[in-house]
């Protein structure tokens, strides 16, 4: 998954090095994730259940890109990584909201 910009000082300077050493390990293959345990798409060949080219990304179990251990760390197709990450993106575009809202709220009230 790209890293957006306003997270990447939370990645290790060898990031790059990492993921790749990841993927590398992982024989080019997405490792299956909770929900689909069986899946092996082959990096940037067509994904077997929707056809577009694969992206293996590497994922961190706990969410904490700090946490590079190996143990943490898991080599998924997109698929894989936005299943197990959707929760988590939920949750992280609600609180988005909010702080928009409070922001908007702010600026109005201030506008007296």
């Amino acid at each position: 998954m790209p890293i957006r910009p306003e997270e990447r000082h939370r990645y290790a300077s060898n990031w790059p090095d990492i993921s790749l050493r990841m993927r590398e390990l992982a024989d080019w293959r997405c490792e299956g994730s909770p929900t689909y345990p069986d899946c092996r798409a082959e990096g940037y060949k067509p994904h077997p259940e929707t056809g577009s080219a694969v992206v293996l990304t590497v994922a961190h179990l706990d969410h904490h890109p700090e946490n590079n251990d190996p143990t943490n760390l898991r080599v998924w197709c997109q698929c894989c990584h936005l299943t197990y990450d959707a929760a988590q993106h939920q949750q992280t575009r609600v609180r988005r909201e909010h702080d928009e809202a409070d922001t908007r709220d702010f600026v109005e009230e201030s506008q007296w």
